[in-house]
């Protein structure tokens, strides 16, 4: 089975004041936490979704040996997903999305989904809900193509015209940065200003570093 694994780091969180995808997080950034899990997943192709903070992703986080899809209008509500399905690989089975501020997923969780998903959508299912990862066949592409926003994705989920597995993850789902509260609850409450009411302090985006910046392959 060739399987190709998607992460979503295009869209916005205003609510934020700033690109989330830079959050500072366990020393580095967020979305950089995210894709170094998804690379240790070893899918067949890799695929991220950039929007409009992609310049300043490109400058801080390493997107060596990944298939970069551009989606600027990302912030207005179009789905970055649209645009990915034309750079999923012809040989792909199916795709695995997972979100770019959610770095606590594994690769087991992962690869549990993919065996044991044995209808065209599967869904991982958590002790306190369901969440990302999702298994998508290739026969669920065109209906994505309809897709207006990301979030839309749990549309056919929900839906219940196509049959879903859903298959059981270990423990609770794992947090996402969307609001100041989830991404205190992603950092576990650790010190410095992120202990403070994360409205009266800036955002505590992760350490500028220098790399040489390099395109990953379109």
């Amino acid at each position: 089975m060739f399987v190709t694994g998607l992460l979503l780091g295009a869209d916005s969180a205003p609510q934020l004041s700033a690109p989330w995808q830079l959050l500072d997080y366990r020393g580095g950034t967020l979305f950089g936490a995210a894709l170094d899990g998804a690379r240790e997943c070893g899918f067949d192709q890799l695929v991220v979704t950039l929007g409009s903070a992609s310049e300043q992703i490109h400058d801080r986080v390493d997107l060596d040996g990944v298939r970069v899809v551009e989606s600027p209008h990302s912030d207005t509500g179009s789905a970055s997903i649209v645009p990915a399905l034309d750079a999923v690989d012809r040989r792909a089975d199916g795709i695995v999305v997972l979100a770019g501020d959610q770095p606590g997923i594994t690769s087991a969780t992962v690869w549990s989904l993919v065996a044991e998903a044995a209808t065209p959508i599967g869904v991982c299912r958590y002790d306190d809900g369901e969440s990302y990862p999702c298994w998508f066949g290739r026969e669920l592409f065109g209906e994505l193509r309809g897709l207006r926003s990301d979030a839309d994705l749990w549309g056919p989920i929900a839906a219940g015209a196509h049959p879903v597995t859903r298959v059981d993850a270990i423990g609770n789902i794992p947090p996402r940065a969307s609001t100041w509260a989830s991404y205190r609850e992603l950092l576990d409450g650790g010190a410095g200003p992120e202990a403070l009411p994360f409205d009266t302090h800036p955002l505590p985006v992760a350490p500028t570093t220098t790399r040489r910046r390099r395109r990953a392959p379109s």
